[in-house]
C-alpha cells in the first residue's frame, strides 16, 4: 500500500469530511472509492470505445442489405381512438396510400 499526499482546498475538505462522517466511513476510504470508481469509469469508456472501433470495422466488411424504394417507412400519427398508438410506425405503398 503507498501513501499519497494531497492538497486540497480548505473548502472541499470540509466538504469530504461532512461526506465521509454521513457515509460512516473514514475519509481515506471515502476518497479511495472515490478514485477507484473514476478509475473504473474511464477504463469502461476505454473499453467501449475499443470495442466501438471494432463493430464498426467488423460492419464496414458486412454487405448491407438496402431499403425497398417502394415500400418506405414513414412515422405517422393516427387519430386518438384509432387502431394504432399515436406514435406508431407504418408501411405507405408509393403515393402515401391515396388511391
Amino acid at each position: 500500500m503507498r501513501t499519497l499526499s494531497l492538497r486540497l482546498p480548505n473548502s472541499l475538505h470540509r466538504f469530504i469530511k461532512e461526506v465521509a462522517k454521513e457515509e460512516g466511513v473514514s475519509i481515506n476510504q471515502l476518497l479511495t472509492n472515490a478514485a477507484a470508481e473514476k478509475v473504473s469509469v474511464l477504463r469502461t469508456v476505454q473499453y467501449l470505445e475499443k470495442r466501438a472501433g471494432r463493430s464498426a470495422a467488423l460492419s464496414s466488411r458486412l454487405p448491407m442489405p438496402h431499403p425497398c424504394p417502394s415500400r418506405p417507412l414513414h412515422a405517422h400519427r393516427h387519430k386518438a381512438g384509432g387502431p394504432f398508438q399515436p406514435s406508431a410506425l407504418s408501411i405507405v405503398p408509393p403515393g402515401g396510400g391515396r388511391r
